[in-house]
């Protein structure tokens, strides 16, 4: 399932409401420094020179869509919910993503002043200066963490970067002192003969520990919902899910759950 426009939309998101998204990688193929065995984009493909929309060409698509919007459906700025930088991949990977957030906000406030900007990114960019710069700005920063130990993490969303490690992660996250949201996807199942399982007491402990560091301000916790690449995964029940929340809850963590 790959996004074929820059700006497209809008959708219901199930986490985040009236949803315009924006998408920064190629809309041919997937780019992402994951390889998640359940992202919905599919595997990544090696590409010698891929193509990324333009800071202008960003610009100009949004512009449009969001002046298609107010002249047609919006009452008083009040189209969208949010506008949301996901898709076909990391969006903190386009080398001018500090200039579109900020074009992105101006543009937001001309024609939807109530809309929340959000990025939805999978925390591995986190080392440049400019990424978490970018992500200051923005309303709402959704970053991923979807295991407290190395094996696991590496398991489910395969790095691109054989050596991160969750401690890495951890540390680049701790630069916006909780304010931010935590979101992890948890399943079961197997790839290449390993089983994957971020729900055993072991990897739950650890999550809770990284969690525990992280203290973010909302937590978002899901389950696969559409077609993956790796067929052997299976859904975690709502029950389970629940299960999984409740001692974060117990702690005063804001938790949703989307299964």
């Amino acid at each position: 399932m790959l996004f074929n426009e820059i700006a497209y939309g809008p959708i219901h998101s199930r986490r985040l409401g009236t949803s315009l998204g924006i998408e920064l990688m190629p809309l041919e193929h997937k780019l992402c420094t994951f390889n998640c065995v359940y992202c919905e984009c599919g595997w990544n493909e090696k590409v010698d020179h891929p193509k990324l929309p333009t800071r202008e060409e960003v610009k100009a698509a949004l512009e449009e869509k969001l002046r298609q919007m107010v002249n047609g459906t919006c009452e008083n700025g009040r189209c969208l919910d949010v506008i949301t930088f996901s898709g076909n991949g990391e969006p903190t990977l386009h080398p001018e993503f500090l200039g579109i957030i900020e074009d992105t906000i101006a543009l937001r406030d001309q024609y939807c002043p109530k809309a929340k900007v959000s990025v939805l990114s999978n925390s591995t960019q986190l080392g440049r200066p400019d990424v978490v710069q970018a992500l200051r700005l923005c309303d709402n920063r959704i970053l991923k963490l979807d295991a407290g130990t190395d094996t696991m993490m590496r398991r489910i969303d395969l790095p691109v970067n054989e050596q991160l490690t969750v401690e890495t992660i951890i540390g680049w996250l701790q630069q916006f002192d909780g304010d931010f949201t935590l979101q992890t996807c948890f399943l079961r199942g197997e790839h290449n003969g390993e089983v994957i399982d971020n729900t055993t007491p072991e990897e739950l402990n650890a999550w809770y520990q990284a969690v525990d560091r992280l203290h973010p301000k909302q937590i978002m916790i899901y389950v696969i919902d559409r077609k993956t690449p790796e067929e052997n995964l299976s859904k975690i029940s709502r029950k389970e899910m629940e299960a999984i929340a409740a001692p974060l809850i117990a702690k005063g963590y804001n938790v949703s759950i989307s299964a």
